[in-house]
């Protein structure tokens, strides 16, 4: 039996343990004890709680002992599977395995996608996963030191920039890899959470759902790569596959092919919404069958919008079926107008 067996013997049987304790049971230094211990951490064999001197250890499947209310991992990136290191570690958070199927199943899914992104597409060496029970909600944090989603996606798709990747990501269906992904992984989890934080170097993208809203931020200091922050509420009433069928045109086919689209986050600023700006909300919706156009907060649209979208679009895609919303009146005027033509 090697040393780590010892020492995973030896917690499993204390159920709670402090590194002194190790060390005395291993009759080794506190040093050696103190690198063993944060090995065995990364690795997902040991759960930790507290700090210096203070820190209490326990197996993950007696986390409940230490009263955890935050874990954190480092993994190497590196014939990562986000499947194992995800079970071992939802395994070790109390919050997790006490919350409702409905929760779980919601926090397993967005877990493993935006761990899954972090392993395939950052090019990180380095991945860190931590999970916080802030008492009336569950939160997790995926963070790399990577490419960066917004470059990564600007680059590949051959955008103008990280702002036009961002409006990209939230059509749903964007990849860099089309080959291997579908795309939904982001557009999904940032529907299922109540508030989804995707940053990258000086570009933040917020998902709130409680609020029905989303922002697009710029913020200093940049941030190196790309860090996720999902939260969920511990009493939501949401469900994983009401999520899902929201996005379906028929429940029948169970596929993704309706999306939203929020015309306010097109206008960088301006308040008459063009052509071009009506070509760049279109790029990619050749992929639905239904669209929704969210028009809150859009005061007026031109003419030649208007019949970009519901003229010229609808000619070369007839099958395709674009609801406008929250339309004022000067917006209804207008499209009313062209879909008269």
């Amino acid at each position: 039996m090697n040393i780590r067996e010892k020492t995973l013997n030896f917690i499993g049987q204390k159920k709670e343990v402090r590194s002194a304790d190790i060390a005395a049971f291993l009759d080794v230094s506190r040093q050696y004890v103190s690198r063993l211990l944060k090995i065995m951490v990364n690795a997902g064999e040991v759960i930790k709680a507290g700090s210096t001197r203070n820190a209490r250890y326990a197996l993950p499947q007696f986390a409940d002992t230490l009263g955890i209310a935050r874990i954190k991992q480092r993994l190497i990136n590196k014939n990562l599977k986000e499947h194992e290191a995800l079970e071992n570690f939802l395994a070790a958070f109390p919050a997790y395995r006490v919350a409702p199927e409905h929760i779980q199943s919601i926090l397993r899914y967005a877990f493993s996608e935006m761990l899954n992104n972090a392993i395939e597409h950052s090019q990180s060496d380095t991945i860190e996963i931590e999970m916080i029970d802030t008492g009336k909600s569950i939160s997790f944090i995926v963070n790399d030191q990577g490419v960066g989603v917004f470059r990564n996606v600007m680059k590949k798709r051959g955008l103008k920039s990280e702002f036009e990747a961002m409006q990209d990501i939230l059509k749903g269906k964007t990849t860099t890899a089309p080959q291997a992904h579908s795309g939904e992984g982001i557009f999904f989890t940032s529907k299922a959470a109540d508030r989804f934080v995707l940053e990258s170097f000086n570009r933040k993208m917020i998902v709130d759902n409680l609020i029905h809203d989303i922002f697009f931020e710029e913020y200093k200091p940049s941030k190196n790569g790309t860090r996720v922050i999902f939260s969920i509420a511990k009493n939501t009433e949401r469900h994983l596959i009401n999520v899902f069928k929201k996005f379906q045109s028929s429940p029948e086919e169970n596929a993704f092919d309706r999306t939203e689209v929020h015309v306010r986050l097109f206008t960088m600023g301006t308040v008459y919404v063009s052509r071009s700006q009506a070509r760049r909300i279109l790029t990619g919706l050749e992929k639905f069958k239904s669209v929704i156009l969210d028009f809150d907060r859009v005061p007026s649209v031109g003419q030649a919008f208007a019949d970009e979208v519901f003229r010229v679009f609808k000619i070369k895609y007839p099958k395709i079926i674009i609801t406008p919303v929250h339309m004022n009146k000067a917006v209804t005027f207008m499209i009313g107008r062209v879909e008269k033509m």
